[in-house]
């Protein structure tokens, strides 16, 4: 737990002086180097956890109240993208667990700085389905197994998502009559940890599954994520919910991966004449082609995304709360955005011919992480068709918006 006094800014804080963007472009060269130890270890390295920890890079969404740079989303996943082009799975590591700290803002002082107090400290979550938590005097005694949590390796704190329920056995709801979830925030010592995580791509992420046994949380370790009511920092950022931060973070790395991608194909094509060729790469109209139509292709993608995401904040600034305009604005981008990455990962990836199947090249191993970007729920193409319904006067859910 950290010592600081109330509203003295905790450890941690990287040197406001630099720029966050910058900070992230330094350690590209860093991650890049380590991409095969991450991909192979399945978690971030010591050496890339010291950096991305000394360069500030998981406390860029925790209140300044509490030592972090409450940054506005635009800036921030600007800084997801710088590292994506480092790696992919230590950009989704970052951005999962910075959505995560958002809590903060929603949680007493003392709580906050019981989980976010350390320089090092980081939360992470899954999803538990079947989870439960049954209210006890002064807290919940929560039971179940969460999965896809992120960054969960390295993290200090595990979140633990729960429909509420009272002691005979009913289950709470709000005053909508909805199910009513808290969210109980664990050290994660106190969970099993299942390693699981053995997939295609975004191996690094180590997303393993944990379980907790009949947990003892007491109520001011519990939240109501993104609720209104229970919100006590009155920042910008936190008139946001955590699921656009995720939306336009991840389909920031997924923007990062595809830039890199691009990258390495040009610098290959300067190079490369193929087998049985005489002519260059270079010098082959159609691979000329292909990058301008794939490097407009990433232009646009994040442009919109970044017009979006301006807005937003914009609209935010004037009127103090987000709109179900401005929510569909962030997700129709976003997924716009991931799909057009993938697009243009697809594309560069089979004009690299037999070079691109190596290890040792830059090519594989971005394109299983971009599809593992893809397959994710921010990815979902059925987020257009949400969209496009509430264009033609649908009431849509907001859940996943």
């Amino acid at each position: 737990m950290n010592d600081a006094a109330p509203g003295e800014p905790m450890a941690g804080r990287a040197e406001a002086t630099v720029d966050p963007i910058a900070r992230a472009r330094a350690l590209v060269p860093l991650l890049q180097s380590a991409a095969a130890e991450i991909d192979a270890t399945c978690e971030l390295p010591p050496a890339v956890l010291d950096a991305m920890h000394a360069a500030g890079m998981f406390r860029l969404l925790i209140p300044r109240a509490y030592g972090g740079e409450e940054l506005d989303p635009l800036t921030y996943v600007q800084g997801v993208e710088q590292i994506a082009t480092g790696d992919a799975s230590a950009a989704w590591c970052m951005n999962q667990g910075s959505g995560c700290s958002m809590s903060a803002a929603y949680v007493a002082p003392e709580v906050a700085r019981d989980v976010w107090g350390g320089p090092r400290d980081v939360l992470a979550w899954g999803q538990g389905p079947g989870a439960r938590a049954v209210r006890v005097p002064g807290g919940g005694r929560v039971t179940g197994t969460w999965s896809f949590a992120s960054g969960s390796r390295h993290a200090t704190w595990l979140g633990a998502h729960c429909p509420c329920f009272a002691a005979d056995g009913t289950q709470e709801r709000t005053p909508e009559g909805r199910p009513w979830e808290r969210t109980m925030l664990i050290p994660r010592s106190q969970a099993k940890i299942e390693d699981v995580w053995h997939v295609m791509g975004l191996r690094g992420t180590g997303s393993d599954n944990y379980t907790f046994e009949d947990v003892f949380v007491d109520d001011g370790h519990t939240l109501t994520r993104d609720s209104a009511a229970e919100r006590r920092e009155p920042g910008l950022l936190y008139r946001f919910a955590a699921m656009q931060l995720y939306a336009a973070g991840f389909a920031s790395v997924g923007l990062g991966v595809a830039r890199a991608t691009l990258d390495a194909f040009i610098a290959l094509a300067r190079v490369k004449t193929p087998a049985l060729n005489t002519q260059s790469l270079r010098d082959n109209a159609a691979v000329q082609g292909i990058i301008g139509h794939a490097d407009a292709r990433w232009k646009a993608a994040r442009a919109g995304l970044h017009a979006a995401l301006r807005d937003v904040q914009a609209h935010v600034a004037e009127t103090g709360a987000l709109s179900t305009a401005d929510r569909m604005a962030i997700r129709q981008a976003s997924t716009f955005a991931i799909h057009e990455a993938r697009q243009v990962v697809h594309d560069i990836y089979h004009e690299a011919g037999a070079t691109a199947i190596f290890a040792s090249q830059p090519f594989e191993r971005r394109l299983r992480d971009m599809n593992a970007v893809s397959q994710q729920t921010q990815g979902r193409r059925s987020h257009l068709e949400t969209v496009g319904h509430w264009m033609l006067g649908g009431e849509p859910n907001l859940r996943w918006v």
